[in-house]
Parts: structure tokens; C-alpha cells; sequence
């Protein structure tokens, strides 16, 4: 764990890093990565294609690294999670040194989901995962704040 955690960025970074996978992948392989929830199956797909190719995680870590900041980001930017460190304890539960704060307080491993839908396939859908999340912001709810608060209300 700790090799691989070693370069996973803190909460802070999280961002950029996803922002240079994104990069890196839509000019390297046309991967459509918009940050919607809809991008999220085709994440699924990415992954079963690596399972197909590599059963074995070894050489495929950084790539699982790379689709679970991304499915962090998609969370962070649709259902009003956060990025946070994670403490000892939730280093050791989830494997990660990071992970997503929901609304409601309730801490997520997209980094760990990702890794189990390598490992044990479909039956860990990432779309489902984001799809049946307890806590999730509804749907322009942020924007609203944004607006009720400019207007005074």
C-alpha cells in the first residue's frame, strides 16, 4: 500500500492530478472524460478492458489511480463532495491516503471502488457505485445556493 499510496497526491492536489490524467488520456487514447455522471460506465468499460488484458494489477496500478481520482472528481463536481486526507484509520480501512467527503458527512472510496471493479469485475459497477451514493447533493442544488445567496435571500 504504501508504494502505490506514495504517488497519490494529498487532498489538495487531487484536483490537478485528475486534471493531467484527463488530459493525458483524452489526447492519448480520444478517452471522452467529461466529468459526468454518464462518463462514469465508460470508466466501468476502461476497466474491464484491463482486466482482460492484464488480470494481474501489477503495471496497472497508476491507470486504477488515474480512473479513481477521476471518479472522485466526478463525485466532488457532481454531488458536492470534497476531497479530504484520510486519517490513519481510514488509510488502513480503504488503502488510500485520500477519499470524498459527501454533504451529509459520509466519507467515499472512488480510488478503492475502481480497484474492486478490477479485481472482481461488473458486479462493481463505478456508475451504480455513484448512482446509489448516500449523501449526494440533488442536482443543481449548489447553483441554487449560489443564486439565493447573490440575491440576498
Amino acid at each position: 500500500m504504501e508504494q502505490r499510496a506514495a504517488e497519490l497526491p494529498d487532498a489538495e492536489g487531487m484536483r490537478s492530478y485528475t486534471a493531467r490524467f484527463v488530459t493525458d488520456m483524452s489526447e492519448r487514447s480520444r478517452l471522452p472524460l467529461d466529468y459526468t455522471v454518464a462518463s462514469l460506465r465508460l470508466v466501468d468499460l476502461v476497466v474491464d478492458g484491463l482486466r482482460r488484458n492484464r488480470p494481474v494489477r501489477t503495471g496497472v496500478d497508476r491507470f486504477l489511480h488515474g480512473l479513481g481520482a477521476y471518479t472522485g472528481e466526478v463525485m466532488v463536481r457532481r454531488a458536492g463532495a470534497r476531497w479530504v486526507d484520510l486519517d490513519a484509520g481510514q488509510r488502513e480501512m480503504f488503502g488510500h491516503p485520500v477519499g470524498v467527503r459527501m454533504p451529509d458527512g459520509r466519507v467515499w472510496n472512488p480510488l478503492g471502488k475502481v480497484v474492486k471493479r478490477f479485481e472482481h469485475g461488473p458486479g462493481e459497477s463505478i456508475e451504480r457505485f455513484y448512482l446509489l451514493l448516500h449523501g449526494r447533493q440533488p442536482p443543481g442544488a449548489r447553483r441554487g445556493a449560489a443564486q439565493r445567496a447573490a440575491c440576498g435571500r
